[in-house]
């Protein structure tokens, strides 16, 4: 049996833990990413925990991620509970609902800035007729931290409308109806039966979402670059800059390793729910 995965594993080994290697030897140098530079030890690491840009970008991350995983989650369920109801049009309801996640991230940034970049973009300017005042939802730091978390939640919510569905699929429908006969609301049966049995389903979600969360370059820096003043800058756009445009790779790898130990940390965590939940 070992001989028939060694092939595989020896393969994955050469892709994955290579460039581990090499990115873990370039965060103790202080090096680009033509020459390595100088041994420098954990000075790249101390630099970056120590320094503000990074924790502004910590907590932009982590505001992202919180929205896109239980925004975009809380949309999906909401949208896959209604589309097992008898709607009318049912069927081409669900694939306008996967336009967002099936159009390519640059075509979507491309409209969302078309629809909100400027002071005479169609939203700002019916906002204004509407009262709301001239609002620039790219270049104020808040409405541009408010806006790319909505973008998010808009590409990612079909998504989770295509994991909860599947889930509920699975659930028998008698327990419905003997949930039904016993006196149980739609309410309780919701909160007790459908929560419950999906809870594996949902975990897997979050566990996925929060790394295409953290791990999400496209979706800011098409929209934002990151600006204004660093607002929406992330911890990989932060990690970007660094590598490629300061040529500083010792810090930037090393914004990456920390991102990946705190991914290893979350998804160890919600994976301990989902074993708790296959044993009961």
């Amino acid at each position: 049996m070992i001989l028939l995965v060694a092939p595989a594993l020896i393969l994955l080994l050469l892709i994955n833990a290579y460039p581990l290697v090499v990115a873990a030897s370039q965060s103790v140098h202080n090096g680009t990413l033509i020459v390595t530079g100088e041994f420098v030890a954990l000075t790249n690491y101390a630099d970056v925990l120590t320094s503000p840009r990074f924790w502004s970008a910590a907590r932009f991350t982590l505001i992202f991620t919180v929205v896109g995983v239980f925004g975009s989650w809380l949309v999906g369920m909401g949208l896959a509970l209604l589309l097992r109801t008898r709607i009318p049009g049912r069927g081409l309801f669900k694939v306008l609902l996967m336009l967002p996640w099936v159009v390519p991230i640059v075509v979507s940034a491309t409209a969302w800035n078309w629809l909100v970049g400027t002071a005479t973009s169609p939203v700002p300017t019916a906002a204004a007729k509407l009262g709301f005042g001239e609002l620039t939802f790219l270049a104020d730091p808040t409405l541009a931290a408010i806006t790319v978390c909505v973008f998010k939640v808009w590409v990612s919510f079909p998504f989770m409308m295509l994991m909860t569905s599947a889930a509920l699929a699975a659930v028998d429908a008698t327990v419905y109806e003997a949930a039904g006969i016993d006196g149980a609301s739609r309410r309780q049966q919701f909160v007790h039966i459908t929560l419950p049995l999906i809870s594996r389903s949902t975990y897997i979600s979050w566990i996925l979402m929060t790394i295409f969360c953290v791990n999400d370059f496209p979706t800011i820096y098409l929209l934002t670059g990151g600006g204004p003043v660093d607002a929406t800058s992330s911890l990989v756009v932060l990690a970007y800059r660094s590598v490629f445009q300061d040529l500083q790779t010792g810090p930037g790898v090393a914004i990456a390793f920390l991102m990946t130990l705190v991914l290893v940390i979350i998804s160890t965590t919600l994976y301990r729910q989902i074993r708790k939940v296959d044993i009961a």
